[in-house]
């Protein structure tokens, strides 16, 4: 559910802690928050270089920054788009429509024309000048992707002249280049797609070579990756330096308007770092700590991470075949080729190992199962959890990412819509959602949106549940009726206080608002019974 984050790794810098006020340029980073009543401070240290720390204790759902961004740009991966508002162009050539510098926009009218975070007349003037867009083949929209990858970097470079300040900021930022110039695959791609086409095809030599890969390593490494429709990076000037966790205490949303918010999920205390998750949440310690040291070039040895059973969640373990009853856990999570045993052994198990690879394969065997799964196949996703309730732990990140989506599909599906299902698949749905709160207690804790989707997702089977009850004149007491009202509340209530914060328009803000009419509607409920 989450989005990726596309986050900085740690730079090595030494000198006295800054605070967020000397470092920024009294830009929005703290908006709203008063500047003797400051949240962080930028600290230093020889391993993780900078990162935030809290001044005093934050509570959950307080702002800890928001800010708009330096740079907008598209991703490196991203599909034919518009240079303005980023809208996905996949009407084929009839729809397609031209700026004057000859690039693809969505219209016209594309609010993103002319704008500061959009495609500024500035770049529209070098690309016209360029004559860059004659080398599109429109017959070919995905090879367009390739001419946007160096959007954003040209951006970057184009504050050098334009906004010295920001320039700075974006070039003080890490960019491993030490490491990366060693990975062909990045280096190569980025120099044939990034730094000949703006040096070469557009005649920009006033940037080096070196500045070009260096904008490249910044927005790979330090870039949050933002909006809801389509591929678009930004680069903060302050968020970049929120370090590192597999279990963050924080939470990001962004608006329409490319604003970053970075809330607290769970209690912070005075001196802690400030963290959030470089990785997708939901995969196992073995996949994030190749996302990550594969994305930003170093490795993580976080708490989760360094625990073969992942604080208890069991996100990676798999029921041993040979006694049935122990777990196959990785025995040095933080070594990649490290085996696997049972964690039985010598106790009752006659002993089960497995290796990196072997793991590896069955894991890629088992996910390439669960990415042929249709995404509104209810049947299909129960059955691969019957399949491999044996192989795997109920828990696995496997099965629970099928998990997840059953406690959001159940009642949303042709077949399946909530007032149809039978009490036995509403029970199901309650106990799904009940799960994914458990698990989410310990990897992604506090106030986060997933948590408040499955709390709204709870409440609908337990309302249901109820009101056959009181319909069919089924024995229930008013202390009885009270105690299930009450659970009910409380889950609509953390639901609003979490979903009220994201955007009016996207689907978790609407469930906000709909938490809150819910609630509404149970005191009437409540009113009326009295």
């Amino acid at each position: 559910m989450g989005r990726r984050h596309k986050k900085s790794g740690h730079k090595k810098s030494k000198g006295r802690p800054q605070s967020s006020t000397e470092y920024s340029d009294g830009g929005d980073e703290q908006e709203g928050i008063q500047e003797n009543d400051k949240v962080f401070e930028i600290q230093i240290s020889d391993i993780m270089g900078r990162f935030i720390t809290s001044t005093r204790k934050i509570l959950p759902g307080e702002v800890i920054l928001s800010e708009l961004p330096i740079v907008v740009g598209p991703c490196a991966d991203c599909g034919a788009q518009c240079l303005g508002c980023y809208k996905s162009l996949d009407n084929g050539e009839s729809g397609l429509v031209r700026c004057e510098c000859g690039w693809l926009i969505c219209s016209k009218t594309c609010p993103g024309i002319y704008t500061p975070l959009g495609h500024t007349q500035m770049e529209c003037s070098i690309l016209r000048n360029s004559e860059s867009a004659k080398a599109f083949n429109t017959e070919n929209l995905s090879e367009i992707g390739l001419h946007l990858q160096a959007i954003a970097p040209l951006r970057c470079l184009l504050l050098k002249s334009g906004d010295t300040k920001n320039f700075e900021i974006i070039m003080a930022m890490e960019h491993h280049n030490d490491i990366r110039k060693n990975i062909s695959q990045i280096w190569n791609t980025n120099q044939i797609n990034v730094v000949n086409r703006i040096r070469s095809n557009w005649g920009l030599t006033e940037y080096s070579e070196s500045e070009i890969h260096t904008v490249c390593g910044v927005l790979e490494v330090n870039s949050f990756e933002i909006g809801r429709r389509s591929k678009v990076r930004g680069l903060y000037r302050t968020a970049f330096l929120i370090s590192h966790d597999c279990v963050p205490n924080t939470n990001h949303v962004d608006d329409e308007n490319y604003k970053l918010t970075i809330r607290a999920s769970k209690e912070i205390y005075p001196g802690q770092a400030i963290t959030l998750n470089y990785a997708p949440t939901m995969q196992s310690t073995l996949k994030r700590r190749e996302y990550i040291l594969n994305n930003k070039f170093f490795e993580c040895l976080c708490e989760r991470c360094s625990d073969p059973t992942e604080l208890g969640s069991y996100f990676s373990a798999l029921i041993c075949p040979k006694c049935q009853t122990g777990l196959i856990l990785c025995e040095k999570p933080i070594c990649f080729e490290s085996s696997w045993s049972c964690n039985n052994f010598p106790k009752r198990c006659v002993g089960y190992n497995m290796s990196a690879r072997s793991m590896e394969l069955l894991l890629n065997r088992i996910s390439q199962e669960v990415e042929k799964l249709g995404c509104n196949d209810i049947e299909g996703m129960e059955a691969f959890l019957d399949r491999y309730k044996n192989v795997l732990h109920e828990t696995h990140y496997l099965n629970f990412g099928v998990k997840v989506s059953l406690s959001q599909f159940y009642g949303k599906i042709d077949g399946f819509l909530i007032h149809e299902l039978d009490d036995n698949a509403l029970e199901r749905k309650i106990y799904l959602c009940k799960e994914v709160l458990r698990i989410f207690d310990v990897i992604e804790p506090g106030y986060t949106r997933i948590r408040g989707v499955t709390q709204y997702e709870i409440h609908a089977p337990m309302m249901i549940q109820l009101t056959r009850r009181l319909t069919k004149k089924s024995a229930i007491s008013k202390s009885e009726m009270k105690i299930k009202l009450k659970e009910i509340v409380k889950y609509l209530s953390e639901a609003k206080i979490i979903l009220e914060q994201e955007p009016a328009e996207s689907p978790e803000g609407q469930m906000g608002s709909a938490a809150t009419q819910a609630l509404l509607q149970i005191k009437d409920w409540e009113k009326i019974d009295a």
